[in-house]
Parts: C-alpha cells; structure tokens; sequence
C-alpha cells in the first residue's frame, strides 16, 4: 500500500520546511528540529546540526 500522507505536514510550513542552517549554513535542508540558545531565542536547525554542542549553537547569529 502506498503511504500518501507521508511528508504533508512539510507542505504547509513555510518554504515546506526547508531554508538555510544557521548553525552549519547548508542550504535548502529540512529546518525542522528546534534548538534553544542561551538567551533564550530558538532557532531551527537540520537534522545532523541537532545533537551539536551548546556552544555551536550559541555562536550562531541566526
């Protein structure tokens, strides 16, 4: 059976979820797991930005 609903909730995020890394700048990656800063802003990163270190994290301007 094919899985149609696979993926639809991508498609109603902005740019379906994709955009730059502010963490690694890879562009047109999936954004979809949330990290938090130390200030408290929370940014969107890729997949292999996720488990990086709190430091990386911080050291980002986006």
């Amino acid at each position: 059976m094919a899985k149609n609903k696979r993926g639809k909730s991508l498609w109603k995020l902005p740019a379906r979820g994709r955009g730059t890394c502010p963490v690694c700048a890879s562009t047109r990656t999936k954004l979809l797991y949330s990290r938090t800063k130390s200030d408290g802003q929370t940014l969107n990163v890729c997949k292999k930005c996720y488990p990086a270190v709190q430091e990386r994290i911080d050291a980002c301007t986006g």
